[in-house]
């Protein structure tokens, strides 16, 4: 199972649309996971239109049109993975013990929120992804997003992409 990771889209104010390379990683997914900060309902519609699975909510800059049609969490199993989706894990200093505590049930927890990727493994063995942004880089070199595999009951071969800049 191929899992596609993105979050603070933005759009359409910090882009005006989706870089073509995610929408092609959107057609090859099994799964798209958005970890909120979509800004508006069109690029929404677009993915529940294209993708095969959506798993997705809603960030701290979404308004009620978007938290009306998604959750503040997401919980799924994958294969036997246990994901959890929430925009927001707080400061950075002690995400990994907040994190083990606010989802025991999850092997994998997908936030965003910083922009900033993060690849981790609590204590409790509860994996971390922030897959950065695909269209508002801020601080960091460049936009990002993240793939992932599921085989066998194991999230595998977890990659973090950069994109080329805009021109």
């Amino acid at each position: 199972m191929r899992l596609l990771l993105i979050s603070d889209t933005h759009l359409p104010q910090r882009a005006k649309a989706l870089p073509e390379r995610i929408w092609r990683e959107v057609e090859a997914a099994d799964v798209v996971v958005h970890a909120g900060d979509w800004v508006e309902a069109g690029l929404l519609d677009e993915l529940e239109a294209r993708a095969k699975r959506l798993i997705a909510v809603y960030g701290n800059n979404d308004g009620p049109d978007l938290r009306e049609r998604l959750p503040e969490i997401a919980r799924a199993e994958l294969d036997g993975v246990r994901l959890a989706v929430i925009h927001e894990t707080g400061a950075k200093q002690g995400r990994e013990r907040r994190c083990d505590e606010l989802f025991p049930d999850a092997d994998v927890l997908v936030f965003g929120h910083s922009h900033i990727p993060w690849d981790s493994v609590t204590p409790k063995g509860l994996r971390l992804l922030n897959p950065g942004s695909p269209t508002d880089r801020r601080r960091q070199p460049f936009c990002t997003y993240q793939t992932a595999e599921i085989r066998d009951g194991e999230l595998l071969d977890v990659a973090l992409l950069e994109l080329p800049p805009r021109r």
